[in-house]
């Protein structure tokens, strides 16, 4: 079967030969990565995914059965809108750019290769969580989140050979090279080095993490450069999904929490093959303020370049009247001389700031929503997010010691307290002892409630999941 027609597109790449020389280049180095560092142990297991097919709104994705070796990852754009202007910066009102400006090709690179950095490594955090997942509704879940990821690696993967040449090529066999938490070829963003490896963190990964991804992928909507604009517009639409599984994830995990807090005489949900709330609380510490760092420093010239050069936008830039930020300033708080002091920037400089405003609006309309589950058990027990401040380890908090609620703190008291706020290696542990694997449809792990409803209108005791060889430990 030739690339083109293996591969559904909508950018006609039977039609451009160099293209699917580079790609047809990229392909097999791109399905052994997935076979030495995807999801471990279900390539001949029939599993019910949905495959991007279009980009129309009404019927964009088909649902079935599929193997994953034999998933079909596609490369599509949305569709250019008429007449459409660029948005925002120096180049506002001007037309949008369908090739790459020279002056502007290193930025962008980096731009693209730092976003397709994250789709790789998130399948690698995540690699083993299937051998302990805790349904299969959670399983299938799972291996969706995974083959999108990877769909969105041939997404910028496209751009990086269609419009950068030998070093695009180059950049795009580099991400098939470096590994998440590997000490010597490490991913390029922390969050994505760190362990993924029980299934309360990838619930949190997934509720906070992607949601990053949601809002730097937001940002490149409105790129004057328009294949990366019109990419990143139809990754959100998958990107939906993610964020989801993670929220939904969560609020099942807490769902099962208070239940057995509630019936505990000592308000003990550990006790009954659940996880305490206080538990969850310190996950969410140290996914929460992981995700933090993903938007970079508080005060960046990058980030000043990149909105300058009509680039890289504020989240849903179109909500805006003014758009060029060329006289406003923005406050930002840090440590200076020893007291916490208020400082004003340019507010282009403090775009990654700006971002990170949003994000943490919308993490704020999570808990919320989780709270809300938690007190209809009739619990007092609320989770909270902590402080901006707290946990850093890029930016201007870096290095400072804070406590949840933003309060600095020496660094001794701060290690006597750590494990009251981050989880504990023993606090770990007693997480991966439940991570036992249910593979019976329609049932579910101690620790985590049912959903509601299935996926797609099937219910949650859909075989999801058709297991190859009857002999394999998970049939």
């Amino acid at each position: 079967m030739a690339l083109s027609d293996h591969i559904p597109n909508n950018v006609d790449l039977s039609a451009d030969r160099k293209l699917m020389k580079g790609l047809t280049r990229w392909q097999p180095a791109y399905l052994e990565w997935w076979r030495d560092m995807g999801p471990s142990g279900f390539d001949e297991d029939l599993i019910w995914l949905r495959t991007a097919v279009s980009v129309n709104a009404k019927g964009w994705a088909h649902y079935d059965h599929v193997r994953m070796k034999d998933y079909r990852w596609g490369i599509f754009l949305s569709a250019p809108a008429p007449e459409e202007k660029i948005l925002f910066g120096d180049h506002a009102g001007g037309s949008l750019w369908n090739e790459v400006p020279g002056e502007y090709r290193g930025m962008l690179r980096r731009l693209i290769v730092t976003q397709a950095d994250t789709e790789p490594a998130s399948v690698e955090q995540q690699r083993q969580l299937g051998s302990a997942a805790p349904s299969l509704y959670d399983l299938r879940n799972l291996l969706q989140v995974n083959v999108e990821e990877g769909r969105h690696l041939w997404a910028m993967v496209h751009l990086l050979h269609q419009y950068f040449g030998k070093d695009g090529r180059e950049e795009a066999e580099t991400l098939l090279l470096r590994r998440s938490g590997n000490p010597d070829r490490p991913r390029i963003l922390s969050t994505f080095n760190q362990r993924t490896d029980d299934w309360l963190s990838f619930f949190m990964f997934t509720t906070f993490t992607d949601r990053d991804g949601k809002y730097q992928l937001s940002s490149l909507t409105n790129s004057a450069f328009s294949p990366l604009a019109r990419a990143t517009r139809f990754m959100l639409t998958e990107e939906a999904f993610h964020l989801f599984v993670g929220e939904s994830g969560v609020d099942r995990v807490l769902r099962r929490s208070a239940a057995m807090t509630r019936k505990d005489p000592n308000g003990e949900a550990s006790r009954h093959g659940a996880i305490n709330l206080e538990t969850v609380q310190r996950y969410l510490n140290f996914w929460y303020s992981s995700c933090l760092d993903l938007f970079g420093a508080e005060i960046s010239g990058n980030a000043a370049d990149y909105f300058a050069s009509s680039l890289k936008s504020r989240h849903r830039e179109d909500r805006y009247s003014e758009h060029q930020l060329l006289d406003q300033e923005y406050s930002i708080e840090h440590m200076l001389e020893g007291s916490l002091q208020t400082q004003e920037v340019p507010m282009r400089c403090a775009m990654n700031e700006v971002l990170r405003d949003e994000y943490i609006r919308d993490c704020e309309r999570v808990v919320k929503r989780w709270n809300a589950t938690i007190a209809s058990f009739g619990l007092t027990f609320r989770l909270q997010l902590p402080h901006r401040r707290f946990n850093r380890v890029q930016g201007i908090h870096a290095g400072q010691c804070y406590s949840p609620e933003g309060a600095p703190m020496d660094p001794d008291t701060f290690d006597t307290r750590r494990h009251d706020w981050l989880p504990s290696s023993r606090e770990r542990a007693s997480i991966q002892e439940l991570m036992r694997p249910i593979y019976t449809p329609g049932e579910f792990a101690s620790w985590i409630a049912a959903p509601q409803k299935g996926i797609k209108g099937r219910a949650p005791d859909f075989e999801y999941v058709r297991f190859a060889d009857p002999h394999h430990p998970a049939a």
